[in-house]
């Protein structure tokens, strides 16, 4: 027979949620989600699991090796359990709601489950809520995600909020001018991932005139925004490069001008994690709490498995993730619980309820009700229509 701690035992990387922790993230996740409503956004709520086939594809795909698959015993086919939200929105945007006008933008907040952890967030299930802006590509677009994220965390209290912004699709419009491709475009974007400014030196002074120094001077437009946009501005860039640098610039410019206190860095080389995204991409990060509390960017809305999808939307959006939330805030103090004695009238109950009382049904009256209150874990009791604390009793 397996013993009582044995059952309680869950795979790696899922958790039971306890009070009072599992109704404060609740809480977040319909506060941040309320949020995203007040400015426009429409609630959807996407099935936890969808045929393989819809849910992997498009911007889902980049989630086929993070998806949990099972056999739906009813149509026979493969089925799997959601590792991300967005893709879920992407499909409803292009499929159901193809007839709204856009820019469409839809909200959402709910559970994911995914294959394994990560280093820095080795939780397999948790919630997200987040944002998608679909049918627009235009950079106040992007600008508007990013200072909506923003501006919703503080509203939760996370004051100290981190935006990195990157371009991933720069490094490629720059190896494409320059017909950089195969083991040399392999080994110098592992170079520029792993920000090792020695190899890349290396590996750009053997491709040529126009690639020698370039790459250095691509690797060191990183840092703070108003130190690093002048730098990335005047790099030598052309064609694609140079409109991708642009871009960015416009939304660094746009995000300044309507929230100049916002904490903004710049990164021209990170794609780590983007590799679906088509244009800027950002992460949200909070001091001292492990883990980015939320990432976004621009991507292609779309069913197409094409590796552009091209026949799908254009689309920015942001995911925010409780599990890193809840680390940057302190649980709030439970409300005030108050034992009801056995035969309180239910009218006095409902008045402590609207009053803000939690209410605890009691099945003891008289001398050994405080004491019952005190086991149940109770603040106050209701003595002739009032409830005092059990702290003075």
């Amino acid at each position: 027979m397996a013993k009582p701690t044995e059952k309680a035992l869950l795979p790696a990387g899922l958790t039971d949620g306890l009070p009072p922790n599992a109704a404060f993230e609740i809480d977040v996740r319909e506060r941040l989600v309320a949020s995203f409503v007040q400015r426009g956004f429409d609630r959807i709520a996407p099935p936890l699991v969808e045929f393989e086939d819809n849910l992997l594809a498009g911007t889902g795909a980049a989630m086929a090796g993070q998806t949990f698959r099972l056999m739906d015993p009813i149509s026979q086919r493969m089925m799997g359990l959601r590792a991300d939200i967005t893709p879920q929105a992407a499909r409803i945007a292009t499929t159901r709601l193809a007839h709204e006008p856009r820019p469409l933008r839809l909200c959402y907040g709910g559970e994911v489950l995914r294959i394994r952890g990560s280093q820095l967030r080795p939780e397999r299930q948790f919630s997200q809520a987040g944002a998608e802006l679909i049918g627009s590509n235009d950079a106040r677009a992007d600008a508007e995600m990013v200072l909506m994220a923003a501006e919703t965390l503080r509203q939760l209290g996370i004051s100290d909020i981190k935006v990195d912004l990157c371009q991933p699709t720069l490094v490629p419009s720059v190896m494409a001018a320059m017909h950089i491709d195969g083991d040399a475009a392999t080994d110098l974007r592992a170079a520029l991932d792993a920000k090792d400014a020695a190899e890349v030196k290396k590996l750009s002074d053997a491709l040529g005139d126009d690639a020698k120094g370039l790459f250095v001077q691509l690797l060191a437009a990183s840092g703070p925004s108003e130190a690093v946009a002048p730098k990335i501005a005047a790099l030598p860039l052309s064609g694609d490069a140079a409109a991708a640098r642009d871009t960015l610039l416009e939304i660094v410019h746009l995000i300044e001008r309507a929230d100049p206190s916002l904490d903004m860095t710049l990164d021209a080389v990170e794609n780590r994690g983007f590799e679906y995204h088509t244009g800027v991409t950002f992460t949200l990060f909070a001091p001292g709490v492990r883990g980015e509390i939320g990432s976004g960017g621009r991507y292609v809305a779309g069913l197409n498995d094409s590796a552009d999808n091209s026949d799908g939307e254009a689309a920015t959006g942001f995911t925010l993730f409780l599990d890193s939330i809840l680390r940057a805030l302190e649980v709030p103090a439970e409300t005030p619980k108050v034992y009801l004695p056995d035969g309180t009238d239910r009218d006095a109950g409902a008045k402590l309820r609207d009053d803000g009382y939690r209410t605890v049904q009691g099945h003891i009256t008289g001398d050994g009700a405080a004491d019952e209150a005190r086991r149940l874990g109770c603040t106050h009791i209701l003595l002739d229509g009032t409830p005092a604390p059990l702290g003075d009793l």
